[in-house]
């Protein structure tokens, strides 16, 4: 009854369905490294984080560019605030504000976006003045923001003194010297303000992505299973079809009884 298992139609079933599952075991398997790759990656950020919030302030030049590896880490630089803006919008422990953002003149004749702190409630015209003077600032290094990771506009529809994001591409029109690729929040902030803690790298975690790895082996491994379920299913059907014409043939073949009193 089997013997169409070795027919030329079904051979070439066979070949697909052993190629088809190695590729889905081989294709789960991979996402699900990736996902294992994501979770050795937020560890090692974690413990990195932990490093720089131990660690001394090296100087500005030493940890740019800003890389996950230097992302987060204390930085110190000297200078003069030369420009001050408000960054509306920003929430932080559940409540809405703003951050006080000043533009730190270093010797390079650049300047350092510095994120002074916190205030609570609508941005207003003014906030705490910048100190006056040569200073230098500690804090924790960021990445440049863009719209991507903020869901705002760098400054369309915003008033005057005012920055939807905080990076070189959103500042550089708005001063005249040049901007450093990144941007600091002080350990400390100033009186009438809250410090602003340092964001975790992107893609350094257990974000959307990870999980949908996760989703994705899953998936591909059922997919194996799915393979080998319509195969059964194909060779059952096929060979019910046989069984039940095989009947059929033996049905015609059998001879109709004679009335009885013949």
């Amino acid at each position: 009854m089997y013997r169409f298992l070795l027919t030329p139609r079904w051979w070439g079933i066979h070949v697909f369905v052993l190629l088809a599952i190695p590729f889905c075991v081989f294709m789960g398997s991979w996402q699900l490294s990736r996902f294992e790759d994501r979770v050795d990656t937020h560890k090692d950020a974690e413990a990195t984080a932990e490093a720089h919030a131990d660690g001394a302030a090296r100087p500005l030049a030493k940890v740019l560019p800003v890389t996950t590896e230097t992302s987060g880490e204390r930085t110190r630089a000297t200078g003069r605030y030369v420009k001050q803006l408000l960054v509306p919008d920003r929430g932080l422990d559940g409540a809405d504000g703003y951050y006080v953002l000043g533009l730190l003149r270093t010797g390079e004749d650049k300047v350092l976006p510095v994120v002074r702190g916190w205030h609570e409630g609508p941005a207003p015209a003014k906030a705490p003045a910048a100190p006056t003077g040569t200073v230098t600032v500690t804090g924790a290094l960021q990445p440049s923001e863009d719209a991507r990771s903020t869901g705002v506009n760098a400054s369309g529809g915003l008033p005057a003194g005012q920055v939807g994001i905080i990076g070189a591409a959103s500042l550089v029109n708005l001063t005249s010297y040049d901007v450093y690729d990144g941007w600091i929040t002080l350990d400390r902030a100033e009186a009438g303000l809250t410090p602003v803690p340092a964001k975790a790298p992107e893609g350094g975690g257990l974000d959307l992505k990870a999980f949908q790895n996760l989703g994705y082996t899953g998936e591909w491994f059922v997919f194996a299973g799915f393979v080998v379920f319509m195969w059964y299913r194909l060779v059952r059907r096929e060979a019910e079809a046989l069984r039940d014409a095989a009947l059929g043939i033996a049905a015609e073949e059998e001879p109709e009884p004679e009335p009885a009193g013949v």
